[in-house]
């Protein structure tokens, strides 16, 4: 049986392309164990991870086949949301580049993503309603914090699916590129990340998931361990250099 991922590593990146073009690349238990094996990977060796799709689609959504035949431990179990939570917790940030649809389970993915982009082709959204289940693998936890709560009540009681303008509008998708620059632009802000302190992207990340109860006392002690590294006193010993000869 083929691989649902197609997995290329390099020292500070992961590029995994979902890989079931037949099936539009629905989210099925094959790809979900996949998903997990990436995150092993990456929690192991911490590093920037791009996800994408193939043949011009994200994710069409969750295997129906499949979700037809699940019953109620299956639901309790998680089998979509626990892979997603341990995306959306990878130490290093998750970029999401998206390519046509993006519906369902295939939306929670990108939605579990630190950033997103897209193409003009996008169409995204949770139409899980209208197949009788909800959107249960964190749309109704993380969608409110990317575009609102009175949007994403809208998207996801109306099972409204959003074109690209209005993704890019709402702050869904970061930026629009053309397919064949979908992935460049992915590396270019892979790159940009590649070019910082890693502890520091590591940090910043572990802020931004931090709930309000927990602010300002978890950047205070990130930015106390980071006060104290090497990597900061190397960083602004340069930086003061490079100001003293201009």
């Amino acid at each position: 049986m083929a691989d649902a991922l197609r997995v290329e590593s390099a020292d500070d990146r992961m590029i995994v392309t979902l890989t079931r073009p037949e099936k539009k690349n629905a989210i099925d238990q094959r790809m979900i164990d996949d998903l997990h094996a990436v995150c092993d990977d990456l929690e192991a060796t911490p590093r920037t991870l791009i996800i994408s799709g193939s043949g011009g689609v994200f994710a069409a959504g969750a295997d129906i086949a499949q979700l037809r035949a699940r019953r109620a431990d299956d639901a309790r179990r998680g089998i979509n949301t626990q892979a997603f939570r341990r995306v959306r917790a990878l130490p290093m940030p998750v970029i999401a580049a998206i390519d046509g649809w993006a519906l369902g389970g295939g939306a929670e993915l990108a939605y579990a993503a630190d950033i997103r982009i897209g193409t003009p082709s996008l169409r995204i959204g949770n139409p899980e309603t209208g197949l009788g289940i909800i959107a249960a693998a964190g749309a109704t936890w993380r969608l409110p914090e990317i575009v609102g709560h009175a949007r994403a009540t809208e998207m996801l009681l109306t099972g409204r699916i959003l074109e690209a303008e209005e993704a890019l509008a709402w702050g869904l998708v970061a930026s629009l590129h053309e397919p064949e620059d979908l992935l460049a632009a992915a590396h270019a802000i892979a790159d940009r990340i590649a070019a910082n302190d890693a502890l520091a992207t590591r940090h910043t990340k572990t802020a931004l998931r931090a709930s309000a109860d927990e602010h300002p006392h978890v950047e205070l002690e990130l930015q106390a361990e980071l006060f104290e590294s090497p990597e900061k006193e190397r960083r602004m010993t340069a930086f003061l250099a490079r100001k003293s000869t201009r």
